[in-house]
């Protein structure tokens, strides 16, 4: 019974990968020489992966991509050991910026994760029982730049579809303090991991905004 309650907590198994993932980062030196490898960091982006299927259909979009892309890093994973070698592999073969790229696929899961994290900023920050507001200024902030009118039309439209914060919080088997604690448990660790792989990019003159 023990473990089907932990199996029914997707937000508590999120946040603690990834808090795995940033202690595994802020163990090491922060110089080139910091790794994280593909295994670990592919599957804690699957635990995320819940969590857009509860926004609705107004995130359909970014679920599907999300899943599609992470699915590509976990089958990477299996040949290639850390993030850094498999950007290494791309630049070298000068397909970073080709669709289907493992490079490309790993900044678009990056965004998917940045989403996640702006959303519970704006949850933990607002009181009402609506979503509206605080996913509209996520998805502003992360995805909207990079969609075209069509898209960010849909979306506005499915926001209206959003569930309400209470029935979020059932969805997630949480109550309202228990679900602000593992949002902040994975915002904090969430923005350790996002600025690591935004620094992956920089550091190789990829930039991140394409």
């Amino acid at each position: 019974m023990a473990n089907q309650a932990v199996e029914e907590k997707p937000l508590r198994k999120m946040a603690e990968a990834f808090k795995e993932l940033a202690n595994t980062l802020n163990s090491q030196t922060l110089d080139e020489t910091v790794q994280m490898e593909v295994a670990p960091f592919s599957h804690a982006c699957t635990l995320v992966s819940p969590l857009f299927r509860c926004l609705g259909i107004a995130f359909k979009f970014a679920e599907l991509d999300y899943i599609a892309k992470v699915d590509d890093l976990a089958e990477a994973s299996k040949s290639i050991t850390t993030l850094h070698k498999m950007m290494e592999r791309d630049i070298q073969a000068n397909c970073v910026r080709r669709a289907g790229s493992h490079t490309r696929n790993l900044l678009r899961v990056k965004r998917g994760l940045d989403m996640v994290r702006v959303l519970f900023e704006q949850i933990i920050a607002s009181e009402g029982n609506s979503l509206k507001d605080p996913a509209s200024k996520a998805y502003t902030q992360v995805f909207a730049p990079y969609h075209g009118w069509a898209i960010r039309k849909a979306v506005s439209a499915g926001m209206y579809a959003l569930p309400t914060r209470q029935q979020l919080m059932i969805k997630l088997n949480e109550d309202e303090n228990s679900a602000r604690t593992q949002m902040q448990n994975y915002v904090a660790s969430c923005d350790t991991v996002v600025t690591y792989i935004d620094k992956l990019f920089i550091s190789r003159d990829l930039g991140i905004d394409w």
